[in-house]
């Protein structure tokens, strides 16, 4: 089925999504990799704030390649998601409703994800370039000194992405895939 989401996320959208669903995800959403995790688990144990409000929000497991000329950002597609996995469990408990990135995820996610009512969202490997035509504004608002692995926040229209994980669990990858 194909949806059209607002991003920050309400509960009902996410309740209503389904593994397997076509999304499309106009708003705002947040990019970070392992080096920025890393940065915001240790603020959390450090009672720390962090760089953003995670409640109701999507992180995109994302560093884009630099912008060229007259473009808002370079190439911008999806990184291997497993490697967040050890961080992802604390920020669904602090209320992120999604993620992007590729690949499977860990039982703690899978069980956090469930917890948190979130949803775990698939962009297409290898399509960075057709996906940055989806993002129309990007700002670095954290952890700058990390280049490419800094914190974004991105304005994106129509951003293509596929449910792999939904709210109750159901997975793609184990239900489709094998």
């Amino acid at each position: 089925m194909d949806r059209q989401l607002k991003s920050p996320l309400s509960e009902k959208d996410v309740m209503d999504l389904r593994a397997g669903d076509y999304v499309y995800i106009t708003g705002i959403i947040y990019t970070a990799r392992d080096a920025a995790h890393k940065r915001m688990f240790e603020a959390l144990e450090n009672g720390e704030e962090l760089p953003f409000d995670v409640k109701n929000n999507i992180i995109y497991y994302m560093g884009p390649s630099p912008e060229r000329e007259g473009k808002v950002i370079g190439s911008a597609g999806p990184t291997t998601s497993s490697r967040m996995d050890k961080y992802t469990p604390s920020l669904l408990d602090l209320g992120l409703k999604g993620m992007i990135g590729k690949g499977k995820r860990n039982d703690s996610v899978k069980d956090a994800v469930v917890r948190n009512g979130a949803v775990y969202f698939a962009a297409v490997g290898g399509a960075g370039a057709l996906l940055s035509k989806k993002i129309i504004k990007s700002t670095v608002i954290a952890y700058d000194d990390l280049g490419t692995e800094a914190i974004r926040e991105l304005e994106v229209k129509e951003f293509p992405v596929i449910v792999v994980m939904d709210s109750l669990g159901n997975n793609l990858y184990e239900n489709v895939v094998g």
